[in-house]
């Protein structure tokens, strides 16, 4: 693996943990840097950080607010 991957690898901790918990990916990041994109894709997916997820949580808490709310009425 090049150093520039090993570093944009170190810096994110989603990345490391993710790296960690999926020892496969090593082959082919050391195989070829190009796959970085996909595992970023792939980790982002696992731990729900699309912004499509952020919106979907922020759904879900306000509807568990206004059922909150509903039953103390």
């Amino acid at each position: 693996m090049n150093l520039d991957l090993q570093f944009k690898i170190k810096n994110n901790p989603n990345l490391q943990r993710y790296l960690r918990e999926n020892s496969g990916w090593y082959k082919y990041l050391n195989r070829s840097p190009e796959y970085l994109n996909t595992f970023n894709e792939e980790m982002k997916e696992k731990y729900k950080l699309r912004p499509g997820d952020k919106l979907n949580n922020i759904v879900d808490k306000l509807d568990l607010l206004t059922s909150f709310f509903n039953v103390l009425k």
